[in-house]
């Protein structure tokens, strides 16, 4: 399974009156995560768009298992669970102090907007990603 993670420290604008991280900012953070996994891999979602490639997101799901707060550290972790065809789906844990505290997935279609359908993900990705599949 490939994985790539990101840190970074919450802003005082993605907390809410209570002080802790509003809950749509969780899937913020998974964007982040995610399109640094893409380019972690040479394929940056600008070069994607480029060449007439979006992704939009088909599902995604997120578990709380705990609260983060203004000035936290945190580490999101990226991973893409499988060989990608038509579609990727990535798995995330969000971390503070090593420490769980959400699960996220989500699942991407590859679409070629010039026409206006599914596409196959590039070949550049597959490439990429195929040392750590067995399939």
């Amino acid at each position: 399974m490939y994985s790539h993670s990101v840190k970074f420290r919450v802003r005082y604008s993605e907390t809410d009156k209570m002080g802790v991280v509003y809950h749509s900012n969780y899937i913020e953070y998974y964007e982040v995560a995610r399109t640094e996994c893409i380019r972690s891999l040479g394929l940056p979602y600008s070069e994607l768009e480029r060449r007439g490639i979006i992704l939009p997101v088909t599902h995604i799901e997120s578990t709380y298992k705990g609260s983060l707060y203004y000035d936290d550290e945190v580490e999101v972790v990226a991973s893409v669970r499988e060989m990608p065809g038509f579609k990727i789906i990535f798995d995330y844990d969000i971390l503070r102090e090593g420490k769980l505290v959400n699960k996220g997935v989500s699942e991407l279609v590859f679409y070629d907007v010039n026409k206006k359908r599914p596409c196959k993900a590039p070949i550049e990705l597959t490439e990429a990603l195929q040392k750590y599949y067995n399939d």
